[in-house]
C-alpha cells in the first residue's frame, strides 16, 4: 500500500460513546451523541451515522467538483444515506446510497457518468471500498 502524505489532520474526542459528548480540538464541532429512537435511543441529538452521512456528502461534493470539468454544479446536490444496519448478532455494519442531482449535466446518463467518476477520487469513497456497501447514483 501506497504511503499517505499527510497534508491536514482532524482531530475529534469523544467521551461517553453513543450516549455521550464529542469535541474537535479545535472547538469547531462541541455536542452532545446519542443513539437514534429507532434503535432504543432517546434521539434528539446527532449521532454518529448523521455526522458520518455530512462528511461524506460534503467530500463527495467536493470530488465532484474536482471531475465536473466545464459541467456547472450550480444547484447540485448530494445526498448521502448512511445505514445502520446488522449481519446478525453482535455483528454491526454500514451501507451507504448516495444520490447526486446534477440539473446542469447534458443527460442523466452524464450525470452518472460524472457520479461515477467522482466515486473513484473521493477519498470517503476510497476509505469504504471494499469494506461496506456503497451504491452512487445520478437522479
Amino acid at each position: 500500500m501506497e504511503k499517505l502524505i499527510v497534508d491536514y489532520t482532524a482531530v475529534a474526542v469523544n467521551t461517553g460513546g453513543r450516549k455521550g459528548h464529542v469535541r474537535t480540538e479545535d472547538g469547531m464541532l462541541d455536542f452532545e451523541v446519542t443513539m437514534p429512537k429507532e434503535i432504543g435511543g432517546e434521539g434528539g441529538k446527532t449521532n454518529p451515522e448523521q455526522l458520518f452521512a455530512a462528511g461524506y456528502a460534503a467530500c463527495f461534493g467536493g470530488a465532484l467538483g474536482a471531475v465536473a470539468g466545464k459541467t456547472s454544479l450550480r444547484d447540485s446536490e448530494i445526498k448521502a444515506k448512511v445505514h445502520l444496519g446488522h449481519y446478525g448478532p453482535d455483528s454491526f455494519g454500514l451501507a451507504v446510497d448516495i444520490e447526486v442531482k446534477i440539473p446542469h449535466a447534458e443527460s442523466l446518463e452524464h450525470a452518472q457518468q460524472l457520479v461515477e467518476a467522482a466515486h473513484q477520487v473521493c477519498p470517503y469513497s476510497k476509505a469504504t471500498r471494499g469494506n461496506i456497501e456503497v451504491n452512487v447514483k445520478a437522479v
